[in-house]
């Protein structure tokens, strides 16, 4: 199954663990909007410390949501020259931290 994902790369200066603080809070409020039941089931995200990168899947309502919320996040800390996002119609081959 082809899915469409946002993959984010972060500046050095990005602590890769503030982004995953940012994604889980993201998550949060994305139940907020669709309920923990259908953002377990809906969503997903890998992250590589590593690489300084991470992938949303934005196949649902949810996901997209959080993309969007984490965009907010990461732009009001870090500001928005920090990181790029690029949209993708698949996965790249990313290993979870």
């Amino acid at each position: 199954m082809i899915k469409e994902v946002c993959r984010y790369t972060f500046r050095p200066k990005v602590p890769m663990k503030h982004v995953e603080e940012s994604i889980i809070l993201a998550m949060f409020a994305a139940e907020g909007l669709h309920g923990s039941p259908r953002v377990r089931m809906e969503t997903s995200y890998l992250l590589d410390a590593k690489k300084r990168a991470c992938v949303i899947d934005i196949t649902t309502d949810a996901g997209r949501d959080i993309a969007r919320i984490l965009t907010g996040f990461l732009s009001r800390e870090f500001g928005e020259d920090a990181f790029e996002i690029k949209r993708l119609d698949r996965p790249p081959q990313l290993q979870p931290v």
